[in-house]
């Protein structure tokens, strides 16, 4: 199962799509942190509009002139680090991908396991059932041992049952299989499963877990991610108070004129400005703008809130299903099955010496098959939701985080 795992996740292409979305936004970030590229101008002023003589009059000249524009207060920086804490949500959320692979490629493979482990099961006790077949063919041919045409007709109608099942199986096994296959490719998945489910999807739950759950989900890969999220919006609402400062502009202009008509010289003319918008009417655009941001903040926390619930909830259903399977398994192993398996046998000693029924016999051995096949089930089941409740807990605290800090006026 380990193999699958690790190669469903080297062949996920939504990890290679995340990483160059962090890629895509770190080269934003830094985009985004530049100065505006500055604005050049080229035109002629106070042509006259007579002659269109460029020497005739003493104001024409031919100008060239450049403007740079600063953005408002530290919005480039702002601007910039929200790019960088955007990006920082990528690997928290390729961890929690890695996880969801893992615990989805385990229920997979553990679907395949259940199957086959049935299968084996079936066909393993497919001679017994034969062997019953004989003997009831046995006992109406010689009428030794009081057996009817019905039990015959009794024993083929269950041999057939038992191959109807094995279709079941089969198909649910190549069903199964191709499900696998999406993650790990089809070669790969038609391999045979090991006879026993991995030990680490047997281990039972640290003591207290109860209590620290809080501790332990906060430290999960979407949780983080979440967090990152929030820090993203923090700028944001920095970045709308940004908007009551004004916008700079720095202009400079150089103007030729030519000489006067007399021969005379004229000097050329350089002019230079500043300009700046002022932000006075607010309470229809940023005072809204910075009352939106702060609410898109505040959605964020809550769905922060929503998820940590959501996941608690989740686990703990999980670590309930594991306790009640766990105390089905123990019941099946040490109690249901040895009570199963020893009727099973009276009921067949006593038909073989024509004091009992042959249904009796075997019913008694489609139920002990059943609850070898209920057995299986039950531990592919609790396997699952302990690979759930794995995912669910998955601690991402060796992921450093981006901090807001130096990006704080």
């Amino acid at each position: 199962m380990t193999g699958a795992i690790d190669a469903a996740i080297e062949n996920d292409p939504w990890l290679r799509q995340s990483v160059q979305m962090q890629s895509a936004l770190l080269e934003e970030s830094i985009a985004d942190g530049a100065l505006p590229d500055p604005r050049m101008t080229i035109g002629a002023a106070n042509l006259p509009t007579d002659t269109f003589d460029t020497g005739q009059e003493a104001m024409t000249q031919a100008t060239i002139g450049f403007t740079q524009r600063i953005p408002r207060g530290n919005s480039r920086q702002l601007a910039s680090a929200k790019k960088e804490e955007m990006a920082g949500v990528q690997p928290f959320r390729r961890e929690n991908r890695r996880a969801l692979v893992m615990e989805t490629v385990t229920h997979l493979w553990l679907e395949v396991w259940r199957s086959e482990r049935s299968i084996r099961l079936i066909e393993g006790n497919r001679g017994l059932f034969e062997q019953l077949e004989d003997v009831a063919e046995a006992g109406y041919t010689s009428a030794t041992m009081g057996s009817r045409q019905q039990d015959v007709i009794r024993a083929s109608l269950e041999l057939t049952r038992l191959e109807d099942r094995l279709t079941a199986l089969h198909s649910q096994q190549a069903a199964s299989r191709e499900a696998l296959a999406e993650w790990i490719g089809l070669d790969q998945a038609q391999l045979s499963v090991t006879d026993d489910v991995p030990h680490e999807l047997l281990r039972v739950f640290p003591l207290g877990w109860a209590e620290t759950s809080t501790e332990i989900v906060i430290r999960h890969p979407s949780i983080r991610a979440t967090d990152q999220l929030i820090d993203a919006q923090t700028v944001d609402v920095d970045l709308a108070r940004q908007t009551y400062k004004p916008e700079w502009s720095v202009s400079a202009q150089y103007g030729y004129r030519e000489r006067a008509p007399n021969g005379q010289d004229r000097a050329d003319l350089f002019s230079v400005g500043i300009g700046f918008d002022l932000p006075i009417f607010t309470s229809n655009r940023q005072d809204r703008k910075l009352n939106a941001s702060l609410a898109r903040l505040e959605a964020a926390k809550t769905e922060r809130i929503l998820q940590i619930q959501g996941l608690q909830a989740k686990a703990r259903a999980a670590v309930a299903r594991i306790e009640r399977l766990d105390d089905r398994i123990e019941l099946y192993e040490q109690t249901l099955l040895p009570q199963m398996e020893e009727q099973a046998s009276a009921a067949l000693t006593a038909y073989n010496n024509d004091d009992g029924d042959f249904a009796e016999a075997v019913r008694a051995r489609i139920a002990e098959l059943n609850t070898q096949v209920e057995l299986i089930q039950m531990i592919a089941e609790r396997a699952k939701n302990l690979a759930s409740f794995r995912y669910l807990t998955t601690d991402t605290s060796d992921i450093p985080s981006f901090s807001l800090n130096r990006y704080q006026d």
